[in-house]
């Protein structure tokens, strides 16, 4: 993580980029890809595409990249991506 934060020029910042190799937060925030499409090619334990606006340690906003022909967020990201999280943090 700390490699990609240097890439996206967030050291120092006021960005968080944290890992979860076991998938421990993704299961307790309930953003596993559960899918049968992603499973049946062995997709499994995959995060799904999400953003987040956390103040002080509170979940102020989230949005997913989902739907039901793209369960994993990758077609059509948008609303994940850095303009979409602008606005979301703005409304927070």
């Amino acid at each position: 993580m700390k490699a990609w934060e240097k890439d996206q020029g967030t050291e120092g910042s006021i960005v968080s980029m944290f890992g979860d190799p076991s998938g421990e937060f993704t299961r307790a925030i309930g953003m596993e890809m559960t899918a049968e499409g992603p499973a049946s090619v062995g997709i499994i334990g995959r995060c799904k595409r999400f953003a987040m606006v956390a103040v002080d340690g509170v979940v102020k906003a989230v949005a997913i990249a989902e739907s039901e022909l793209d369960p994993a967020g990758d077609d059509f990201p948008e609303k994940t991506l850095a303009p979409a999280l602008i606005e979301m943090a703005k409304s927070v």
